[in-house]
């Protein structure tokens, strides 16, 4: 693990996302040590184990501390999302505590937060999230829309622990990540799923995405982002020469599927991935979730 100065942490986003509406993204750590073999920003930057290329930018604390500062006396509020591009809980934040700090600071200056994370250890911060639930003010085109300031929301591409093993070899266990959505209810923080992406034949077949579904509702997610896989690059580091390898070591007979699947842009074909927009909205409707934060 590597620690560096960076020269800015707060970042404006050029325009929202419609699941996540980031009007800012704040990634308190590089690299990525989950692992996930679909990971888009995997490639020659960070090679095949991104563990090695872990880093921790060391001033994020008096970086943000400075940029909220001057963003909160312009009144220039928004929702922070951590993280874009790695995870804020990593395994080390469980010793550094970084993205624990940076959240106190950001409930200091009364910025919504929008948490997207693949680890139970936010459980660790749900004080802090209701508290900026509660206290923190929200961008004025969003104020009549948006009944909730903090946001936590659990990424999956599948409930199944053995399946997460094989393509999220260092992210805690599905099971664990369901149990800290059960409780983000309980502390009536507003929460839900980020299912992307999803594994064709394997996560999203229909029979797969009604027991996702369900389950998802039955512990209280009050949405769904669902969304299908994508594979890019050539490199032996890029996500589709991980998973491709994956899929011909654990699922062989799933092998010539895939290579007809993805294409030169890396992109399902469209008529899959239609088939699979309808099917997703009809069991939001089906099962009561919202496929948004509005």
């Amino acid at each position: 693990m590597h620690r560096i100065i960076a020269k800015s942490i707060l970042n404006k986003t050029k325009r929202r996302d419609p699941w996540f509406l980031d009007d800012y993204t704040l990634n308190p750590y590089s690299g990525c040590s989950f692992n996930c073999l679909y990971c888009y920003i995997r490639g020659s930057k960070y090679g095949i184990n991104m563990t090695e290329k872990l880093s921790i930018k060391s001033n994020a604390v008096e970086l943000l501390e400075r940029q909220l500062a001057a963003r909160a006396r312009k009144k220039q509020y928004g929702i922070i999302v951590l993280s874009s591009a790695t995870d804020p809980y990593l395994q080390l934040e469980q010793t550094e505590l970084l993205t624990r700090q940076l959240l106190e600071i950001i409930l200091h200056y009364r910025f919504p937060v929008h948490i997207i994370t693949k680890s139970n250890l936010v459980a660790r911060d749900f004080d802090l999230l209701r508290r900026i639930d509660v206290e923190a003010i929200l961008p004025e085109d969003l104020q009549s829309k948006l009944a909730h300031k903090a946001f936590v929301t659990f990424s999956f591409s599948t409930i199944d622990d053995r399946v997460a093993h094989i393509f999220e070899p260092g992210a805690p266990s599905p099971s664990l990540r369901l149990e800290a959505l059960a409780q983000a209810g309980e502390n009536g923080l507003h929460s839900g799923v980020s299912l992307m992406p999803l594994l064709p034949y394997i996560s999203d077949t229909g029979e797969s995405l009604e027991l996702l579904f369900q389950t998802f509702k039955t512990i209280g997610a009050n949405y769904i982002f669902p969304a299908t896989l994508a594979l890019y690059g050539s490199d032996p580091a890029d996500n589709r020469a991980l998973v491709m390898r994956a899929i011909e070591k654990y699922y062989p007979h799933l092998l010539q599927k895939y290579q007809r699947l993805f294409g030169a842009d890396g992109r399902l074909p469209g008529y899959y991935r239609q088939a699979f927009a309808y099917k997703a909205k009809s069991l939001c409707l089906h099962y009561g979730l919202q496929d948004s934060l509005f």
